[in-house]
């Protein structure tokens, strides 16, 4: 079964997590003003990307440059990968491919742990693949592990481009958070995918 199959139910049974549902898990971080070229691009493409309507859209002019300016404000010390094969256990259907992952690692040559965001986009229903995203920060959680990069937690995100959600897992406790945030709010967007990297939430 590959990360797509999976629904948030099967993942809560399968991996044995204790699933904690809250609204303003990350409304205390820190907002980052985002660059001008972001700044721009958005303003340029949100409305074309929402008037196509295909993930395929939302996922290359909205999604992609807010990672990027993600990896620029940290002087590239951190790595991105967009439509990965990320097959840690096909046995266990942890195998397919992920939209995006962030790596602490700067190596952009190949994907090397730690993992610690998986960015699943969408074209509208976020809340139906709670179960994609949670198999997929379960698989990193284990890749993590396996090169000895146990760190403490993996986060998640679901995003149709104009909304994000978040989540995070610790151990066995997933956290969901319900609140959305619109691409018109990317200063918190960028707050919080930035304390994600520096593990601060």
């Amino acid at each position: 079964m590959a990360y797509s199959n999976w629904t948030l139910e099967e993942a809560q049974k399968t991996f044995q997590l204790e699933i904690v549902e809250s609204t303003g898990l990350f409304s205390n971080i820190a907002g980052v003003v985002p660059s001008a070229h972001l700044t721009t691009t958005l303003e340029r493409n949100v409305a074309l990307a929402a008037a196509i309507n295909t993930e395929k859209a939302k996922s290359e002019m909205i999604v992609a440059d807010v990672l990027i300016e993600l990896r620029e404000n940290f002087d590239r010390r951190i790595s991105l990968f967009s439509g990965v094969d990320f097959n840690v256990d096909d046995e266990k259907g942890l195998n397919g491919v992920c939209d995006f992952l962030v790596s602490l690692s700067p190596m952009q040559a190949f994907l090397e742990a730690p993992v610690i965001i998986l960015v699943e986009a969408k074209k509208d229903d976020l809340t139906s693949s709670f179960g994609q995203c949670v198999a997929e920060i379960v698989a990193a959680q284990r890749f993590n592990a396996e090169k000895g990069n146990d760190i403490s937690t993996v986060y998640g995100v679901l995003t149709s481009g104009t909304i994000w959600q978040f989540l995070k897992l610790a151990g066995q406790h997933l956290y969901l958070d319900r609140t959305d945030y619109t691409i018109g709010q990317s200063d918190r967007i960028l707050g919080i995918l930035t304390s994600m990297v520096e593990q601060k939430v």
